[in-house]
């Protein structure tokens, strides 16, 4: 069983303002089939990266443009389902046509990729869907744009709330045992325990 990364770029796009940014795209299987989760920018980048196997599902975090734009490429191409939770529709509508369906999330859904579970746990927040996916068995939860190394994701924008994401880290993150690793949607990934002592100068912070 395998973690692998890979790095995009491109444009993230919402209320009116466009920044260029790196996102990180995960695989996670075995040499006969993965789970992409967050197809961002360049589905032909992240084809490679699949290669021969066979792709079980692209799963998206949340669907701001920047972690769900080359998802519908990549579906189209391997013949995977998008999974997305429900609760992000509105978003995803901005980037796709509203006849383009996705299989919704739901907390506590268990992903099974190579004899893996990857265990869907709702942290809204930074999006109303967003959700993180933990790999007990790897010791692993990959946060998407919920939590950083540094802190909670933005929530200046649209559909989004710092009161909540800080809720969903405090109340579905941060009692995950400590070592376990924090791989994020942009940047370098992180522990547990690296990030959970920072709580009360997050608040600071934010407030």
């Amino acid at each position: 069983m395998t973690v692998e990364r890979i790095v995009t770029s491109g444009t993230f796009t919402l209320d009116g303002g466009s920044w260029d940014v790196d996102n990180n795209v995960w695989l996670v299987g075995d040499d006969h089939e993965v789970v992409v989760i967050d197809a961002a920018h360049d589905a032909r980048a992240i084809a490679r990266a699949v290669g021969d196997r066979r792709l079980a599902a692209i799963v998206c975090t949340h669907a701001h443009n920047d972690h769900v734009n080359a998802a519908g490429a990549l579906a189209d191409e391997a013949g995977a389902p998008i999974m997305l939770h429900p609760d992000d529709a509105p978003l995803w509508e901005m980037v796709y046509d509203s006849a383009r369906g996705f299989e919704p999330l739901a907390d506590g859904q268990v992903i099974e990729v190579a004899g893996l579970g990857l265990h869907v746990v709702h942290t809204p927040g930074h999006a109303p869907g967003a959700v993180c996916l933990y790999a007990p068995e790897l010791g692993v939860v990959f946060t998407g744009d919920t939590l950083f190394s540094g802190g909670p994701g933005a929530t200046g924008r649209s559909y989004s709330s710092f009161d909540t994401i800080i809720a969903s880290i405090r109340g579905r993150l941060l009692g995950l045992p400590p070592e376990t690793v924090v791989h994020t949607g942009h940047g370098d990934s992180t522990t547990i325990g690296a990030e959970a002592p920072n709580l009360e100068e997050w608040l600071a912070r934010g407030h």
